[in-house]
């Protein structure tokens, strides 16, 4: 184990209920009330979101995933051989796969996910596809302090790879901060692969978010029954619909749970009251300028190294190197 970790234990199962709902409880009483996004991808979350990455207007999985398809072996020349990758959640695995059959003797594979099925099913199939790469799976929150295993097989640097977009569900001082944590891991001549929903039209990031077949609505929704069913709470889910919207002012996508009527929630010992048309936050999704990605991570000793793009420009692939 090593004393500059990622992001202080390393864990085999999903998040324990006496933290789910402290989480819940606290946000929930805070104002404006909020629910962590990261609890979306239980089991059922996890098969929803798969759904969305393949509707038509959830442009963000295909967009990322053509731009590393196009570009792999660039990508893999500037990464480097026998490198140690440090995937982020990295869901399914399916953008990784993609950027390991590129790479040049890849020495070590970690992925570190909140989805135990999910990390389970990808680091099983990895094993058959990779029988030589050394993969070292962890089931934990990185958002939280995660102790990352020593690997057996020595690599000539380590590089961190967060796909997703993920890094706009932080407010702009926890990304910094965030990035921070990856830099000490990263040390000099590290690297940072990451992806970034570009700043574009609002109706398309709109669009995105209130697919017309309602499965982003049914994935929202789908962490109220998380909260019954492994809490005890009595959210009447037909009794909330779900809303995202883009806010200019701060350029991000504002997703919510709304109370369609006045009424009572019961959680554990705590009893909520939701006025009619009252809103629970469910994610924040903020939208980058390419200048403004390279700025953020500048500050949190990151060197800008290069952008991989589509032709309209909706998704960046940034890579950088550790300055410090």
């Amino acid at each position: 184990m090593t004393e500059d970790s990622l992001i202080a234990s390393q864990r085999t199962s999903a998040p324990e209920s006496a933290v789910f709902l402290a989480d819940v409880i606290g946000g929930l009483s805070s104002n404006p009330r909020m629910l962590p996004c990261k609890y979306f991808y239980d089991e059922r979350g996890s098969a929803l979101f798969q759904k969305i990455c393949e509707l038509p207007e959830y442009y963000i999985t295909r967009t990322e995933i053509d731009i590393l398809d196009r570009n792999r072996a660039e990508i893999a020349s500037q990464l480097g051989p026998t490198i140690e990758l440090i995937g982020l959640g990295t869901g399914a695995g399916t953008k990784t796969r993609i950027l390991i059959e590129a790479l040049e003797k890849p020495a070590v594979y970690v992925p570190v996910d909140i989805s135990e099925t999910q990390l389970v099913e990808s680091t099983a199939l990895f094993r058959k596809i990779f029988p030589d790469l050394e993969i070292l799976p962890v089931c934990a929150d990185y958002l939280q302090p995660v102790v990352l295993p020593s690997p057996g097989h020595e690599a000539a640097r380590n590089v961190v790879y967060f796909p997703g977009s993920t890094i706009g569900n932080f407010e702009p001082n926890e990304a910094l901060e965030f990035l921070q944590r990856i830099a000490n891991v990263c040390h000099h001549d590290g690297g940072l692969l990451i992806g970034v929903d570009l700043k574009k039209d609002p109706n398309v990031l709109e669009a995105a978010y209130n697919d017309r077949s309602g499965v982003t609505a049914q994935f929202n929704l789908n962490l109220l029954e998380r909260v019954n069913r492994e809490l005890g709470a009595d959210f009447a889910l037909d009794q909330w619909r779900h809303q995202a919207i883009y806010n200019s002012s701060v350029g991000r996508i504002e997703m919510y749970l709304i109370s369609e009527v006045d009424q009572f929630v019961h959680i554990d010992k705590h009893k909520f009251h939701f006025r009619r048309v009252e809103k629970i936050t469910t994610e924040f999704s903020y939208k980058y300028a390419p200048e403004d990605v390279a700025a953020l991570a500048g500050k949190a000793g990151f060197e800008f190294v290069r952008i991989w793009t589509d032709a309209a420009r909706l998704f960046g692939v940034f890579y950088f190197v550790a300055s410090r």
